[in-house]
């Protein structure tokens, strides 16, 4: 099948989609909860495919990590689709209204986009979110993983095809590809008759590539170099606690901390046991000069690594003397993605939420809390660094655009 036949498939199928009772979302995804938490058995047999090639061609630990399918990724995707069928169906939504001086009731109504192809690499259980957001939102989607699970997503997407079908929702509301060709993707890049959004998940490569092929709208879910800042008023027990958390409860995700920043006037109470705590942890760390007089033995950081996303267990350690300065060196190396500070003092807190001009700044909490699911939005297509219509973790509303409508009483313009 050419590229452009799946996409003229997936377009054909997208006025279904974007008419769907809520009643047939919601089946349809109760449905595939319950034949992945059924089907466990065959999801593990069909991931080991993709670990043993994993290994096998050794690839780096990082990737092999989101590769992987165990009990705990099925019951997150069970999790999921259950939140996402809780969640109200965002399509035909009036979001805002009002009244002309000659009576015109203008108003916003939610739609789809319309057909979204997302472009992933790794993580399985992309699979599924991108689905099921895709359709309670009311658009089709064409699913494009990397060949490294490519076992894994066709084994999701049976399942997807099945959940369909015992809905009687018609199977072409998400399409699978499965061929390595890099022609065929150039090809579905340039389908911008059909093809209304493009998603781009994955390393730097992946996202350049799909950026300068693709001749439809591209939104990037780009690299995270996430940096937490500890502030000279910050409960340090606290702070101990999200950093050792931010960087080292699951290292290879795009939230995690890359850049540790430490004000000055509490670096050395605060560094040594830091630096013990992640040491234990397995990281290693790389710091500025003064973070090296702190923690004896680490490796002294180069400029590079504060543009670094590690995506493993190494962290860059910089001790600075103000907000003002922490605040500067996340504009100078950070990503626009996620940043925190850890402070009791009310007035830097603000001041970093208003000057960090990233998709989520938290204050107090662990930058690993930038995600869809912990945020509340049921899942994610991804975490839109592009600022257009989404930033930040892409849910349903992100997944739907709006259009105006207006109610008159015979009004005419003059």
């Amino acid at each position: 099948m050419k590229a452009e036949d799946i996409a003229r498939a997936a377009e054909g199928a997208s006025n279904e989609a974007a008419h769907l009772s809520t009643d047939s979302k919601n089946e349809v995804l109760a449905v595939l909860a319950r034949l992945i938490d059924e089907k466990r058995d065959f999801l593990f047999e069909e991931n080991r495919k993709d670990l043993d090639r994993a290994h096998k061609e050794e690839m780096p630990a990082s990737l092999i990590e989101r590769l992987k399918v165990d009990a705990k990724v099925v019951d997150e995707m069970v999790a999921g689709l259950l939140d996402v069928r809780q969640l109200p169906d965002p399509v035909g939504e009036i979001v805002k209204t009002w009244r002309r001086p000659n009576g015109l009731l203008v108003g916003r109504m939610r739609i789809p986009i319309g057909v979204i192809a997302i472009i992933y690499e790794s993580r399985p259980n992309v699979t599924i979110d991108a689905f099921s957001l895709c359709l309670k939102s009311g658009n089709v989607v064409i699913l494009k993983g990397g060949h490294e699970a490519s076992h894994s997503n066709a084994a999701l997407y049976s399942l997807i095809q099945e959940a369909c079908k015992r809905s009687r929702v018609d199977p072409a509301v998400a399409q699978l590809i499965e061929t390595r060709d890099r022609q065929f993707l150039y090809d579905l890049l340039k389908q911008s008759d059909y093809i209304d959004l493009v998603i781009p998940r994955g390393g730097e490569g992946l996202i350049k590539s799909v950026a300068e092929q693709s001749r439809i709208p591209v939104m990037k879910h780009d690299k995270g170099v996430c940096a937490v800042f500890v502030d000279e008023h910050a409960d340090e027990e606290m702070a101990r606690k999200v950093c050792l958390n931010a960087k080292a409860q699951k290292p290879a995700t795009c939230n995690a901390m890359e850049t540790l920043l430490v004000h000055r006037a509490v670096a050395p109470r605060f560094l040594p046991g830091m630096g013990a705590l992640l040491r234990e942890a397995g990281v290693t760390i790389k710091g500025c000069a003064e973070t090296a007089a702190l923690v004896p033995g680490i490796e002294r950081a180069s400029e590079r690594d504060w543009y670094e996303e590690y995506l493993d267990l190494v962290l860059s350690v910089r001790v600075v003397g103000s907000l003002d300065e922490a605040i500067e060196h996340i504009r100078t190396y950070g990503s626009e993605h996620t940043d925190a500070i850890i402070t009791r003092d009310y007035n830097n807190a603000w001041r970093f939420l208003r000057e960090v001009n990233s998709s989520l700044v938290l204050v107090n909490a662990s930058t690993r809390l930038n995600d869809g699911f912990q945020l509340g939005l049921g899942a994610e297509m991804g975490i839109s660094t592009t600022k257009l219509h989404a930033f930040g973790p892409m849910g349903l509303e992100e997944l739907t655009i709006t259009k105006f409508i207006a109610f008159g009483d015979g009004q005419q313009r003059t």
